[in-house]
């Protein structure tokens, strides 16, 4: 199999069968062989029943649908376990994201041997305040922090080998962020290509503002973990040493002074030097501890990226 779509949705039923009749359009029309795995995130709509009435006359139509709503990172990696295509394009079921684009993201990894090919949405039909400037704001620090030279981050239409979306996994809410998953697992060549980008046509957005600053804070752990997943005790002891160092430093001044050079002074416990003393060795402690706790914790992982099937279609 040449390409697998993976789309995961919520409350979608509206654009699903336009989706599926131009996708379809676009993958004969280059003779390609394809799947097309749709990930139902605990919709309360009739997303479901669309995707079942699709699959029963397009044998190529798979479903995957949850119990209730894991989040976009969970659906896509059920959809990258499910997936079987050589290359693996990811898209958004709001119709914003244009299937014509396909071809040449195919093209691009196959012919021109990119790991990732990430969309970039260069001109947006969003509001400008909600979201084109705080968009652009959290794709320059996804740069300046991931290394990863890409404009648009949070763009849904991606196109991956094979081997990338079987070697990373996506929890969380790390599916902003697969190139730097990608880049991390080894995979160096992310690229990205110009894409169109359509207005939406039915229904409105899932995200709020919210997720900008959920988009942060994956950011900084995302940096944390790339950084020092695998090695927590550099960063944590590192600083746990250094705390420590500098609290028992003031104890032996401390100390020093009140037996040989001031004996008749204040009591040590008077002076601030103590409490700061006291308070550094603890902290010192505490970040060694937590250095340590973390190194048996990397050695012990598992996988935690949980959500529950309830059903599934072709699979």
């Amino acid at each position: 199999m040449q390409i697998s779509i993976v789309i995961p949705l919520l409350n979608e039923q509206e654009s699903l069968k336009e989706l599926h009749d131009w996708i379809v359009q676009v993958m004969q029309s280059n003779h390609f062989s394809y799947e097309i795995i749709f990930i139902d995130d605990g919709s309360t709509d009739d997303s479901w029943k669309t995707i079942s009435e699709l699959s029963k006359v397009n044998e190529n139509i798979k479903g995957i649908r949850f119990l209730k709503n894991f989040g976009k990172s969970q659906a896509l990696h059920a959809g990258f376990k499910a997936a079987k295509g050589d290359v693996v394009i990811t898209m958004d079921a709001d119709l914003q994201d244009n299937p014509e684009e396909i071809p040449e993201m195919y093209q691009m990894i196959k012919q021109e041997g990119h790991h990732v090919v990430s969309g970039w949405k260069k001109k947006r039909y969003d509001s400008v305040i909600t979201k084109n400037i705080p968009s652009k704001l959290f794709n320059w620090a996804a740069r300046k922090t991931s290394g990863v030279k890409l404009h648009d981050f949070n763009c849904g239409l991606k196109a991956f080998n094979h081997q990338v979306v079987k070697t990373i996994e996506v929890s969380g809410e790390m599916h902003r962020y697969i190139p730097v998953l990608a880049k991390n697992a080894g995979f160096s060549d992310i690229t990205e290509k110009v894409v169109q980008h359509q207005a939406r046509k039915y229904g409105s957005t899932k995200f709020g503002a919210e997720r900008f600053i959920n988009g942060f804070l994956d950011l900084i752990t995302i940096w944390f973990v790339s950084k020092f997943g695998r090695r927590p005790m550099h960063l944590f002891g590192a600083w746990g040493v250094l705390m420590f160092i500098v609290g028992f430093g003031f104890s032996l001044y401390l100390g020093i002074d009140k037996l040989f050079l001031n004996p008749t002074g204040r009591l040590i416990t008077e002076r601030p030097q103590f409490f700061i003393a006291l308070t550094a060795m603890i902290i010192g402690t505490q970040l060694f501890l937590a250095g340590f706790i973390g190194e048996i914790m990397v050695r012990s992982r598992k996988n935690d990226t949980r959500y529950n099937i309830s059903d599934k279609i072709n699979l």
